[in-house]
């Protein structure tokens, strides 16, 4: 971990008690993200991916959540601050942009009275001069009429403009770390490209730490410097997006670029599916999580399914496998990436 790190996250595990037994969402997970950068984090569903955000933010209910680790935002570690303390950092330092704005918002208040009570929390200003920030705030994301539009409800806009007020509601208070979880889901892909580019944007313009969860790999291709791979919630590869695209180390990381459509291939060539099914996260298998679906972990032999792998490797590219370097070059130069 580096000192000059906006957000820096150590060791952190999230486990949920239940009936059927403890669901241990996210294992021992550690990352950082500088200011100015943007990370892609990536996995399928239930790998543990929304759960990191939703501890990073604070918004895990204490005593539900067995919560353990460090996160550290602003030098206050998340983890262990009072809960006042989390409530002043959120919104003014960290900010989230939700996976569905229409649960996120509240429909029986208008738009732009929920981005001016964001900004009224952290700021001494009237509810006059909150109004006019909301206004403001959604022309700069894009809204048409923002002085007549912030007096709509939710149920009023469409899917992409609700996106877009979910961000200008984060904006509100120009915070150092954005977390966008699934920020284009169900938008058409004009209205996906307008809300990377405004997040994108918006770094530009303040220097901002983005963290952008997604399962889309296209999505990180255009607008990630670094990556990081979960599935069974832990990590296991991470790097920055020209060493994941073009010299990725775990089996894991080849199945989802395998899995992924390209531009540059022949559109009748069929997409390479991962087999099986990610695990319970109640029962997660022992050594290496995926070890049952990954096609290579005979070459390994039981070490696989019995010690689970460090994340190693150089020059901020580790990946947590049992497969020697040169062999994992070999696979991937010799036996993968010639099907991709």
């Amino acid at each position: 971990m580096t000192s000059d790190s906006l957000l820096q996250v150590r060791d952190l595990s999230v486990a949920f008690p239940t009936d059927d037994g403890v669901v241990h969402a996210v294992d021992r997970l550690s990352f950082e993200v500088p200011k100015g950068r943007t990370l892609g984090i990536v996995g399928e569903s239930g790998s543990g991916k929304s759960v990191t955000s939703l501890a990073i933010m604070g918004l895990l209910k204490r005593g539900s959540a067995q919560v353990s680790g460090e996160i550290v935002v602003d030098g206050l570690d998340v983890v262990s601050a009072p809960a006042d303390a989390v409530r002043k950092l959120r919104g003014l330092k960290m900010a989230m942009i939700f996976q569905d704005p229409l649960s996120a918002l509240h429909p029986l208040y208008t738009v732009g009275k929920q981005i001016a009570e964001a900004y009224l929390v952290h700021n001494p200003v009237g509810k006059k001069a909150a109004r006019a920030v909301a206004i403001e705030l959604l022309g700069r994301v894009g809204i048409p009429q923002p002085d007549r539009r912030v007096d709509d409800y939710p149920s009023q806009f469409s899917g992409g403009m609700r996106q877009r007020a979910m961000i200008a509601m984060a904006l509100s208070c120009n915070p150092d770390l954005l977390i966008a979880d699934e920020p284009t889901t169900a938008l058409d892909v004009t209205v996906q490209a307008q809300i990377l580019e405004l997040i994108a944007d918006v770094q530009r313009e303040f220097g901002t730490a983005v963290i952008l969860i997604t399962h889309d790999l296209g999505v990180v291709a255009d607008v990630a410097d670094d990556v990081l791979i979960m599935y069974a919630g832990r990590a296991v590869e991470t790097g920055s997006v020209r060493d994941i695209f073009h010299r990725p180390r775990h089996p894991y990381a080849w199945g989802l670029l395998g899995s992924t459509t390209r531009l540059d291939r022949d559109r009748t060539r069929r997409l390479r599916s991962i087999s099986g099914t990610p695990p319970s996260l109640i029962q997660v298998p022992s050594g290496c999580p995926f070890h049952p679906r990954c096609p290579y972990a005979e070459r390994v032999g039981e070490r696989c399914r019995t010690e689970a792998p460090e994340l190693l490797g150089s020059d901020g590219h580790l990946a947590a496998c049992h497969l020697e370097p040169v062999e994992k070059e070999r696979i991937w130069v010799e036996e993968v990436r010639p099907t991709l």
